[in-house]
């Protein structure tokens, strides 16, 4: 009975949360209704219950292709429309998607041929002979992390191609190194001015310097901040709870995955023992160089615009997808020149990149589609008159804003598509008082504060979600099961969420920078004393 409680409760809550949705409006009226919800609720339930991702990402389309054809009386022929044609084909057929696509296979066939010419491999033991803990190593991901901040999937891969050899050889598990990743990517793009997040941000607001605001936001980004922090403190004292704990403590058995070992294959190809550090170091610079130059070129760098405008500008699906494919064509040259090599390996390892990056691509694939059926659904129209709605009440509006942007980033997977809703409404409401920015040239605090906790929530939804496209990417790049990461990670980044959401009630009524952030900080670290003192305590019971 224990085994099957959980899918019990869950089974309860959706027949609960139906009956409130048919209480709130007929399956007719679905569209912009609470109904738009049920299937990311779904979806993510059932992956945090049975952890099984690619089953539950799939019920999820259906419940919600289902919804979308019972609203419009199109029937069977409806329903399959809307989540072949306009969710899996239409998906499949974006430029954007397609470009990160193509940019998950040329990473992995970049990791494969650092790994066939022994870099990785030469890596692992100059860093065994300088990194000497745990401690160490984690902490030298989160720094490799902060020094990637163009952006957030290729931080993700990219760390996690790095340090995976490293955080292995210290039994750090892999949901752990999953966290590490995850924790980094998106809080230092979401504060970083040059990154494709600032981009996406400042093309949000009009009549407003859109980089200025951005740079205005990141101190009273809170969660972003905090997380930085929490990965610190966690990489320094070793605290680990919630599921992490079992995670951590079979990892310094030799378990570093815990379950579900094999969802990403290990590479067993042959490694050439002519391999040097360099072999490692070289390309990832390499594609560093050559992903920031495809970014600013498809803004018009090389047109005559300036650097913060061509990031501004930037695509950067298409600008990744074309840095990455010179990178791999230049880093291919340069280990045929090094003879460690074949033209022959060369040509293996993309196929051998393609097999690697499988799960992500299914899981993307799926998460993309579920999303277009919330929109279908018109959930952002739903959740936005919500904000409208308690818009009156401006001392509470950030702590407001911070959680319904939680909400939907949480349910829909996209940080970009949140804020991309919210932050229109909350200029909307402060219109008087943006109009005078022309004139004063001072943006007024409690826009700044309000969009901030835009961010923040988008952010800390995008951490939680399992069809969010960042917790994706930190799972692919630390190559351990999806719901394993979002199961340990959850804990984590709902510890930070809490202490945010504490700063934004006292920012509502105390519009100063330094008193907000530096209040959230101190709580952070009380939090987090308790929280050790508390595993302390446990541990010490359970060995005694």
């Amino acid at each position: 009975m224990k085994k099957h409680l959980s899918k019990i409760i869950f089974g309860l809550l959706v027949v609960t949360f139906i009956v409130w949705c048919a209480l709130t409006a007929p399956v007719s009226e679905a569209v912009g209704s609470l109904w738009s919800l049920l299937p990311p609720i779904v979806a993510i339930g059932l992956a945090l219950i049975t952890k099984e991702v690619y089953s539950s990402l799939f019920i999820g389309i259906v419940t919600g292709g289902a919804i979308y054809a019972a609203a419009n009386a199109s029937g069977f022929s409806g329903m399959f429309t809307a989540i072949v044609q306009d969710g899996l084909i239409a998906n499949l057929a974006d430029s954007y998607n397609v470009g990160i696509l193509i940019f998950l296979v040329i990473l992995g066939t970049i990791v494969v041929l650092m790994n066939k010419a022994g870099g990785s491999r030469a890596y692992g033991e100059w860093a065994a002979k300088h990194i000497k803990s745990r401690a160490g190593a984690s902490l030298a991901t989160f720094f490799l992390g902060i020094l990637i901040f163009v952006d957030d999937y290729f931080n993700c891969l990219t760390v996690g191609s790095v340090m995976r050899p490293i955080t292995d050889k210290h039994n750090i598990s892999r949901s752990k190194l999953a966290y590490l990743i995850d924790s980094t990517a998106a809080p230092i793009c979401i504060i970083a001015p040059i990154s494709s997040w600032a981009a996406a941000v400042s093309g949000t607001v009009e009549g407003v310097n859109g980089i200025r605001l951005f740079i205005s936001t990141i101190p009273y980004n809170l969660y972003a901040l905090l997380t930085l922090l929490m990965v610190v403190f966690i990489s320094l004292s070793g605290v680990n709870y919630g599921p992490m704990k079992l995670h951590e403590n079979n990892a310094l058995k030799g378990d570093l995955f815990t379950t579900r070992n094999k969802v990403y294959d290990n590479d067993e190809t042959p490694v050439t023992t002519k391999g040097k550090v360099i072999d490692l170091i070289l390309p990832v610079i390499m594609l560093i160089v050559f992903c920031v130059l495809g970014m600013i070129y498809t803004g018009g760098f090389f047109d005559g615009a300036d650097f913060v405008s061509a990031f501004a500008d930037c695509d950067a699906s298409y600008g990744l997808s074309l840095g990455s494919l010179g990178a791999l064509l230049l880093i291919m040259i340069y280990f045929m020149c090094r003879k460690v090599l074949t033209f022959t390996d060369c040509m293996d390892s993309v196929a051998l990149g393609f097999k690697q990056m499988v799960p992500a691509i299914l899981i993307l694939t799926f998460a993309w589609t579920l999303k277009t059926m919330t929109n279908l659904l018109e959930a952002g129209s739903f959740v936005s008159g919500i904000v409208e709605s308690a818009t009156a009440i401006q001392i509470l509006l950030p702590l407001i804003l911070f959680v319904v942007a939680l909400g939907l980033s949480f349910a829909t997977g996209t940080s970009w598509g949140t804020f991309g809703i919210l932050i229109p409404i909350v200029t909307s409401v402060f219109t008087n008082d943006l109009a005078n920015v022309t004139s004063t040239g001072e943006i007024p605090a409690m826009v700044i504060i309000c969009i901030s906790a835009c961010l923040a929530g988008a952010v800390c939804g995008d951490h939680c979600s399992p069809i969010s496209d960042t917790t994706i990417m930190a799972s692919t790049g630390a190559q351990c099961d999806h719901v394993n990461h979002v199961s340990t990670q959850l804990p984590y980044a709902l510890t930070v969420a809490a202490v945010s959401a504490a700063g934004y009630l006292l920012s509502g009524f105390v519009q100063n920078v330094f008193v907000v952030l530096g209040v959230s900080i101190v709580l952070m670290f009380i939090v987090l004393w308790i929280i050790r003192m508390v595993t302390t305590k446990k541990a010490e019971s359970a060995s005694a």
